[in-house]
């Protein structure tokens, strides 16, 4: 069986490494630079102050991660069918690719999504890239009708 846990402190800069690994899968050129360093810092304040939702698989024949996930509970107006408000939204998920097709994906979202349970969130989002939707088809995530749009303000 795999085991995800709960990131630490110590595992914030192998989660920047494997963030850019999933920036990557996407096509993207990605070079390193000072957004690591600050996406370390934003690791150390609000994971370890509990605003996100942080799970690892280690590499299971030497030193750091394998694969990761990180999530976030967004507090938003309640509404008729979400009276409490709280929301989930998973937006990295990322797997070392010579870890691939092992299940260590699988077991971080499913240590998240326990997490959210136990959070008392009961609606999770998330954009799925094509690799990534027969994984979150099979934990029973789901397409919406609201399509995605975005602004960049400059």
């Amino acid at each position: 069986m795999i085991e995800a846990r709960r990131a630490t402190r110590a595992d914030a800069r192998e989660v920047m490494r494997l963030r850019k690994v999933m920036l990557e899968s996407m096509d993207r050129e990605v070079a390193d630079g000072p957004w690591q360093d600050r996406g370390a810092e934003i690791f150390e304040t609000q994971v370890l102050g509990g605003t996100l939702g942080v799970f690892v698989v280690d590499i299971p024949d030497g030193p750091g991660l394998a694969a990761c996930v990180v999530g976030a509970i967004d507090q938003r107006l309640p509404n008729p069918n979400d009276p409490d408000g709280r929301r989930g939204y998973v937006y990295n998920v990322a797997t070392d690719p010579a870890y691939r097709r092992r299940g260590f994906s699988r077991a971080c979202m499913q240590a998240l999504l326990d997490w959210y349970a136990r959070s008392g969130v009961t609606v999770v989002d998330l954009r799925a890239s094509p690799d990534g939707l027969p994984l979150y088809e099979s934990l029973g995530f789901r397409r919406t009708a609201d399509p995605a749009m975005r602004i960049f303000l400059t």
